[in-house]
């Protein structure tokens, strides 16, 4: 029986983990939950899944769980509840299901906590994956990732030297406007962003998709998780998101994991790895016709991808400086504040206004995501 923490269990990822578990009672037990403010949907999933002990981060929220199922479970408030969570439930493994820079020490907590980490908030990596990486090497603890793309990459070097990797090949589904013209993204609405063809994904990696910086973020993550540079990683359009990426090897074989686009297949494998348990989500039918395509992607109309590429190369600060500035650039989208082509103008102008620091602690990295939203902010404003 495995324990585990769920950060962001009301979210998709969360929601999506909830299931994994609850169809397979015998083999996991929920020991902690932690969401923002989603209190109702909080007080529901203990009810049904009994933890230990759950965290919200909006002070007001945890009053109400509190008070409706305070006698059931114990509850703690705001980031240091988080923290507090992660650090002192038992539990084997925490499932960091939170979007944003917000994940990142609470994924190093858990390392330094004797747990394992199931992997879905990709920003953990990009702001502080050298970091993350040493303290992974430090505790002997696991990074597992949950991420469709980065599942398909850790399968498919499964047994494999690393040293005959010659390259990764991140697929992108290219969201709802890959065949969008230049003046057709500068009109680009909010409703029109948040229409992801295959995938349903919480506000912000949905906006994420659509720029293309998701895939950007992916490709720092795989450079820092699988000690690739960022020069041999592509990353092609595949529209059916049914190849989840592929890894070639230096005798020209490519090693691809195929499914159908279910992110509860990527969360059932990180939690039973290295075995495998019988899914209830179903598999691809090859009884009826279906085609796998791949295109390279428009740099020029999507310099989102452009700008990660180069703060990966960058290193440093640079990347918690894209990460930040991404983060309250979609904000401001979403808003309305800004338009759809200006996410990536302003992440731009904030990389390259930053302070870099060419070997950050935690403490820099932190400051450099706060520096870089408050650009943002500065710009929203004129």
């Amino acid at each position: 029986m495995k324990r585990l923490i769920i950060l962001g269990s009301t979210g998709s990822i969360g929601t999506s983990s909830l299931d994994v578990i609850a169809s397979n009672p015998d083999h996991f037990k929920v020991a902690g939950l932690a969401a923002g403010g989603s209190a109702e949907r909080m007080c529901e999933q203990v009810r049904r899944f009994r933890p230990l002990a759950v965290a919200m981060g909006d002070q007001k929220a945890a009053g109400k769980v509190r008070k409706e199922v305070g006698s059931l479970t114990r509850v703690f408030a705001g980031s240091d509840g988080l923290i507090d969570l992660v650090r002192d439930t038992e539990a084997d493994a925490v499932i960091n299901g939170l979007v944003g820079s917000v994940g990142m020490v609470p994924t190093i907590t858990a390392l330094e906590s004797n747990k394992d980490v199931y992997l879905a908030n990709k920003e953990t990596i990009v702001m502080g994956g050298d970091i993350v990486m040493d303290t992974v090497r430090r505790t002997g603890r696991r990074i597992v990732p949950i991420d469709s793309e980065m599942s398909a990459i850790y399968q498919c070097l499964k047994g494999e030297d690393h040293r005959s990797v010659k390259r990764l090949i991140l697929t992108a589904s290219g969201g709802p406007f890959v065949d969008f013209t230049a003046d057709e993204l500068d009109a680009v609405t909010v409703k029109q962003a948040l229409n992801h063809p295959n995938w349903p994904m919480g506000t912000k990696n949905t906006i994420d998709s659509a720029t293309l910086m998701n895939k950007g973020l992916e490709v720092i993550e795989a450079s820092r998780l699988f000690t690739v540079p960022g020069n041999r990683i592509d990353v092609t359009i595949h529209r059916s998101s049914i190849t989840h990426s592929l890894v070639e090897f230096i005798d020209g074989s490519l090693m691809s994991q195929l499914s159908i686009p279910d992110m509860r297949l990527a969360i059932q494998y990180a939690m039973t790895d290295p075995e495998r348990l019988k899914s209830p989500y179903g598999g691809l039918d090859f009884t009826k016709p279906f085609t796998l395509t791949f295109e390279p992607p428009d740099y020029e109309r999507f310099p989102c991808l452009k700008l990660a590429y180069e703060a990966l190369e960058q290193g440093g600060t640079a990347t918690a400086a894209l990460n930040g500035a991404n983060e309250r650039a979609v904000e401001a989208f979403v808003a309305g504040d800004i338009s759809f082509t200006n996410i990536s103008e302003a992440i731009g102008r904030a990389i390259d206004e930053h302070r870099y620091i060419p070997e950050p602690t935690i403490d820099d990295l932190i400051e450099t995501d706060r520096e870089s939203k408050r650009f943002i902010e500065r710009i929203i404003s004129g």
